[in-house]
Order: structure tokens, then C-alpha cells, then sequence
């Protein structure tokens, strides 16, 4: 666990959990901003702790890495004893995800481990983070829980079974726990990002080889933002936030999000 500052924000802790170079990347940073301890979650803690740094030093924040792996329990468990030893989480943004290959799969081809990996990471891990932070929310009377979903959370398609299915269960969670918690006070919402999502501007944030489906998209767009479909992660963030401080009187559980651009098939 990396540690950028001394004391923990009174405003409680921010946990991001799946935290690549785009997407979660931009969350982190804007909860930051606005005054946040900020607990950052991913599998790669060298990377990881890059990302804190950077993040700390830009938004003079405070910001821990901390490694999960999202399809194991057991790490869940361990990763959310170092955050709550920080102080109460006030803010859960679940973003992880398992790779998917932009290309479809045959249904036959689809080994029953990569299924089972894809419904692990997509939905038994939201469903574990979430418990670990639903008590404290419910005894404080307040918090945020966010989940990242995309077109598959929608529709099923030809090939991409299991991306759909995990993804599938977390929109079918969101709804449960909103329906059971949000009249003790805790907002849950599902945000679609329909779409993929480039690399936040002014990052120097690294890149991965291989192009992917959902999430953490790892291509950066070559001919500037406009006209290209690409989703600014800065401007996604912005409504992670937006979500966040909502009037309890107006609370959105589920949203879409397209660029302005995108072709409806």
C-alpha cells in the first residue's frame, strides 16, 4: 500500500476499484480534486502506485494503492481491510472488468474458465466489494456506490457471451442493492458507457499492447477527440461526480452515456 499523505480526508475515503490508465484512472483523479482521500484498486501495484503519484502530485491529494484481484475473495477482503483502516469509505466506484477480445468468440470455442473468470471479476466481485462497504454506509446514513456498465449490460450479442452475462448480473445487483439501501441512504447507480474511452488529457499514463470490448479501453485516439466517437474519461468522470453529490430528493440509478457522435445501429 502506497501512502501520498499523512492524515485521511474528514470527507472519508473514495475507493476506485479497477483502475487502468483511462476510466478509472480520470475517476480517482476527480474525487481527488474535489478533497478526497483516494484508495486506488487494481491487480498491477506497480502500475498502480505510478498512478498514485502522479495523481497525488498533481491534486496535492492523498492517494493509496492498494492490489486486488477482483476474481478472488480472499484478495477482496484483504485489499478492503487496508482501505477501511484508513477511515469509513464513502464513495465505492467499482470499474474492474476482465478482458474481452474486440472480436466475437464462438460459443463452442469459449472455455468455461474464461466464463467463469468474466462472471468472477464482473459481478461476485462487485457483489463482495460491495458488502465490505455497505455496513459503514448504512450505519452513517450515507454513501455512494457506482458501478461501471456498457452496451453488453443492455443486450446480449453474437459472440460475446461471456461478457454479457457478467455484465448481465452487476446491472441486475445495482438494481437489488438500490432498491434495499437507497431508503437508508445509500445512492447506487449504474452508468453505461456506451462506448470506447481514450486516454485522459494531459496523463502520462502508459498504454497497453492489445484493444479490448469494454472498460478500460487501450487504444488512444490518433486524429484528436472530435469526430472519432472516442469518450473523453475527464468528461465520464465528471458525471461519477455529478452522481456522487445528487440531491437525495432527485438520485439517478442508472444512466447512458454516448458521444455526442455515435452511430445507433
Amino acid at each position: 500500500m502506497r501512502s501520498m499523505a499523512s492524515s485521511v480526508s474528514s470527507r472519508g475515503i473514495a475507493a476506485i476499484v479497477g483502475v487502468g490508465p483511462k476510466l478509472g484512472f480520470s475517476i480517482a483523479r476527480k474525487f481527488a480534486h474535489e478533497g478526497y482521500t483516494v484508495a486506488i484498486l487494481a491487480r498491477d501495484l506497480g502500475r498502480l502506485s505510478r498512478f498514485a503519484d502522479e495523481i497525488a502530485r498533481e491534486e496535492k491529494a492523498q492517494v493509496f494503492a492498494i492490489r486486488i484481484d477482483c476474481s478472488d475473495s480472499r484478495s477482496i477482503r484483504e485489499a478492503f481491510e487496508g482501505v477501511l483502516s484508513l477511515g469509513f469509505v464513502e464513495v465505492l466506484v467499482y470499474n474492474a472488468y476482465q478482458p474481452t477480445s474486440w472480436h466475437p468468440t464462438n460459443f463452442t470455442d469459449v472455455k468455461v474458465e474464461q466464463f467463469e473468470k468474466s462472471l468472477a471479476v464482473s459481478s461476485v466481485g462487485a457483489f463482495h466489494c460491495a458488502q465490505q462497504v455497505l455496513p459503514g454506509m448504512v450505519e452513517r446514513g450515507r454513501g455512494t456506490i457506482l458501478f461501471t456498465g456498457c452496451s453488453a449490460s443492455l443486450s446480449g450479442g453474437a459472440g460475446y457471451s461471456e461478457l454479457c452475462c457478467g455484465k448481465f448480473a452487476m446491472r441486475g445487483l445495482s438494481q437489488c442493492l438500490a432498491k434495499e439501501f437507497q431508503p437508508l441512504g445509500v445512492h447506487v447507480a449504474h452508468v453505461i458507457v456506451h462506448g470506447i474511452v481514450g486516454i485522459p488529457r494531459g496523463s502520462i499514463a502508459s498504454t497497453s499492447q492489445h484493444r479490448l470490448l469494454v472498460g478500460e479501453q487501450h487504444h488512444q485516439p490518433t486524429d484528436g477527440w472530435a469526430g472519432e466517437g472516442w469518450m473523453d474519461p475527464d468528461g465520464l468522470a465528471q458525471t461519477y461526480w455529478h452522481l456522487h453529490i445528487q440531491d437525495r430528493s432527485a438520485w439517478t440509478q442508472e444512466i447512458d452515456l454516448h458521444p455526442s457522435n455515435q452511430r445507433y445501429m
